[in-house]
């Protein structure tokens, strides 16, 4: 079982860990690269001082797994480089593999409803997914989603985890037991955990549904309880924002 972010202060300390651990991934990519390709993918310099979008260039260069293949890109977070709130999803979809930015799909737009009724608000959030590139089958013209494995998830989670150490949210939200895996280092049922706060460094957790589980689920009743259920985990964090 591989260790939660726990141990993670986001101090002078965990700075140069973070630089160790990008040199660590930055050759891992280049090994990577040569052995698939043959050449080392040059990494995109950041502009303007912004640490994520340092994190944004030298993740498009990212060969750590087989994802990157089929991928139009990668699709990495999206938010203020000091955001309180922290969401997680799985991945990319479709449209977010073609627009470059998270939760714009059909999904993300429920989400985005969701954030409003609950009084949270997407520009003061930092948004990201657990794996940044779309795992699917092509099925005609269509690409179906695929749940990305333990090895993918693996792969994704040193940039997760420098993206914690950037933002230094105070609460984590994992949307899915992709994200909860990633997080946390181990399986998260979502029953058991839902609309549950757990430590996660200096920050804390909160486990709750993928949009996309809301959009899955039959009967109008039904969906219409299960999304009344997710506004209300989030306006859990609202309330936890404005207690801290």
């Amino acid at each position: 079982m591989e260790p939660p972010f726990a141990g993670t202060h986001w101090s002078c300390d965990h700075q140069e860990r973070g630089s160790a651990m990008a040199a660590h991934a930055s050759a891992g990519h280049a090994r990577l690269a040569r052995a698939r390709t043959g050449e080392t993918p040059p990494l995109v310099p950041a502009q303007d001082g912004d640490p994520i979008a340092a994190l944004r260039a030298e993740a498009r260069a990212c060969r750590m797994c087989p994802l990157w293949k089929p991928a139009t890109q990668t699709v990495f977070g999206e938010g203020p480089p000091r955001a309180e709130v922290m969401f997680v999803g799985e991945q990319p979809g479709d449209r977010e593999d073609r627009a470059g930015r998270p939760f714009v799909g059909p999904a993300g737009q429920l989400f985005d409803k969701a954030l409003k009724e609950a009084g949270l608000d997407r520009a003061k959030s930092y948004i990201t997914n657990a794996v940044k590139h779309f795992k699917f089958t092509p099925r005609g013209k269509i690409r179906l989603h695929q749940k990305p494995n333990a090895m993918e998830i693996r792969a994704c989670r040193p940039w997760l985890a420098r993206e914690i150490e950037t933002v230094r949210p105070k609460i984590v939200v994992a949307l899915g037991a992709t994200a909860g895996q990633s997080l946390l280092g181990r399986a998260v049922p979502i029953g058991r955990n839902r609309g549950a706060f757990l430590p996660l460094g200096e920050a804390r957790a909160l486990v709750t549904v993928h949009p996309s589980f809301l959009l899955r689920v039959h009967g109008e009743g039904r969906r219409a309880e299960e999304y009344a259920r997710f506004v209300r985990e989030l306006r859990l964090v609202r309330t936890a924002l404005e207690e801290a």
